[in-house]
């Protein structure tokens, strides 16, 4: 049963509805607005419906279902315990407009997220407000923009991003207005420090830049960039989709950052893809901390009645910054993707090191993984590693540029081909400066033995002929989509009669 649509089953069976009102003169309602004729509803029994929305269920792909190797996008397994958490009575039936007094427990999780955020990323001050790693990253761009315009600066309009960025760095900049000036990466693919000075001047705002970068690469040199960038009056802007790999290890703080931005869908766990629900806080350094978007929630201690004294208990209050930008997102944000969050740095808070140590195993060991398969097979030669660095941090690249010269099979072409073995396609074609590049992440939560059968299944794609590999995948609910007719001609409802 592919379309409910389709099924209209007998006349007054299957569902029971109101009699409709055809008349416009027997409602209170526009005569426009009111139907020619009855609503198309399917005709079904709950047991078809249960079926269907089933049926629906086992054609998704999903962290739950398979391994997810999206290069710098950190699909980890998401702890059930988490959705339990967030479902309690006293946070899910919360609304914003309730009396502080009735928010108390909600409010104690966001200022306690607040500084558990701010300690592992060697910030002073946190927002939850943005919704979204972008949101995240416009937000501060802004905060950073509102601090230059108050020290009389309103002339640093421009923001430095490498080659390597996030297309989201680049995008959030030209948003709030500012130019952008892209620098080029060296040869092994870490930020160009020459370049950096050749741009920087008293019109730079910011730089945007993570660390590791997006082959995967440590910038071992980025406490010099940061030199250089505040030497010229700018600020520093850390993008945190990568910041799995460094929890526990080091800080943005402590490389020199004024601002960062943190993906708790990606590192902290909430569950993302689809289109969210997502949430990108951010966080800044005392100087940026009054610019911030309202609320933030502080909190205070709550005096004795008797004695006059601090009892051990805290009253928790919404704080609106001085000079804040004001609110980027209704509310407070995404309140039940920072509980998930919560519950899982509550959890695993202890043990975030050893979080990262494993994401970094996990990367290199499979891209040795993936060189030894195709050493054995004899196709080390249809692929080059776009990582060019002896170790890399939680994620790698590769470029399938050799196989599309050899076979006429390209970076596409593989990650289709690896649909068919049942395992989502890593990030494809980013970053840019990789040509026919694939993105590889396979996050702490996956075993040895799914990445043993991952190294397999993708040599075993580079083996197979272009003609078939162009037709692929031939196994899926779905065949191959054509992405940029789809993207061009977007059908947003079921075409049905009205």
């Amino acid at each position: 049963m592919s379309n409910l649509f389709d099924s209209h089953g007998a006349p007054g069976s299957g569902w029971s509805q109101p009699a409709p009102i055809m008349d416009a003169t027997q409602v209170s309602l526009p005569a426009e607005l009111v139907r020619k004729k009855p609503a198309r509803w399917p005709r079904l029994s709950e047991s078809e419906v249960v079926r269907h929305y089933t049926w629906l269920s086992t054609r998704n792909f999903g962290i739950d279902t398979g391994f997810y190797p999206l290069g710098s996008c950190t699909m980890k397994h998401n702890p059930r315990v988490n959705e339990t958490i967030a479902d309690l009575p006293g946070i899910a039936d919360l609304h914003p407009l309730q009396p502080e007094r009735h928010q108390q427990g909600l409010m104690a999780i966001f200022h306690e997220m607040q500084n558990m955020l701010a300690i592992c990323s060697g910030m002073d001050e946190v927002t939850l407000q943005p919704v979204a790693g972008a949101q995240g990253e416009f937000t501060a761009i802004r905060c950073i923009q509102e601090y230059h315009r108050s020290l009389g600066q309103d002339g640093r309009d421009k923001v430095i991003v490498p080659d390597s960025a996030h297309g989201t760095n680049p995008a959030s900049a030209a948003l709030a207005g500012l130019a952008v000036i892209e620098i080029p990466s060296t040869t092994d693919g870490r930020l160009d420090l020459d370049a950096l000075r050749s741009v920087v001047g008293e019109d730079t705002a910011a730089m945007m830049i993570t660390n590791p970068n997006t082959l995967g690469i440590f910038e071992a040199e980025i406490s010099q960039a940061a030199e250089i960038v505040h030497s010229a009056g700018g600020q520093m802007y850390y993008d945190g989709a990568n910041f799995n790999a460094i929890l526990g290890k080091t800080t943005p703080g402590l490389m020199g950052f004024d601002a960062v931005h943190y993906n708790l869908h990606k590192t902290f766990s909430q569950p993302h893809g689809g289109g969210g629900p997502g949430s990108g806080p951010i966080g800044v350094k005392s100087h940026l901390a009054e610019f911030l978007p309202s609320p933030l929630v502080k909190r205070r201690p709550i005096l004795s009645t008797d004695t006059g004294a601090i009892d051990e208990q805290w009253w928790y209050t919404w704080y609106e910054p001085s000079k804040s930008i004001g609110k980027v997102q209704q509310w407070h944000g995404n309140a039940g993707a920072v509980v998930r969050s919560w519950a899982f740095f509550r959890r695993y808070g202890h043990t975030l090191e050893q979080m990262t140590e494993h994401a970094v195993l996990n990367a290199n060991y499979l891209r040795h993984r993936i060189h030894q398969c195709a050493e054995e097979q004899g196709v080390e030669g249809e692929f080059k590693d776009g990582s060019p660095t002896g170790i890399v941090k939680h994620e790698f690249t590769l470029s399938m540029l050799p196989l599309k010269e050899s076979k006429g099979a390209s970076a596409m072409d593989v990650a289709k081909g690896l649909l068919d073995h049942g395992f989502m396609a890593p990030t494809v074609y980013f970053p840019l400066i990789v040509p026919e590049c694939m993105m590889v992440e396979p996050t702490e939560t996956e075993t040895k033995e799914t990445l043993d059968d991952f190294a397999e299944a993708f040599v075993k794609v580079l083996q197979v002929d272009a003609e078939t590999l162009h037709a692929a995948p031939t196994s899926t609910p779905v065949g191959r989509v054509d992405e940029v007719y789809a993207a061009r001609n977007l059908c947003l409802r079921h075409p049905i009669d009205d």
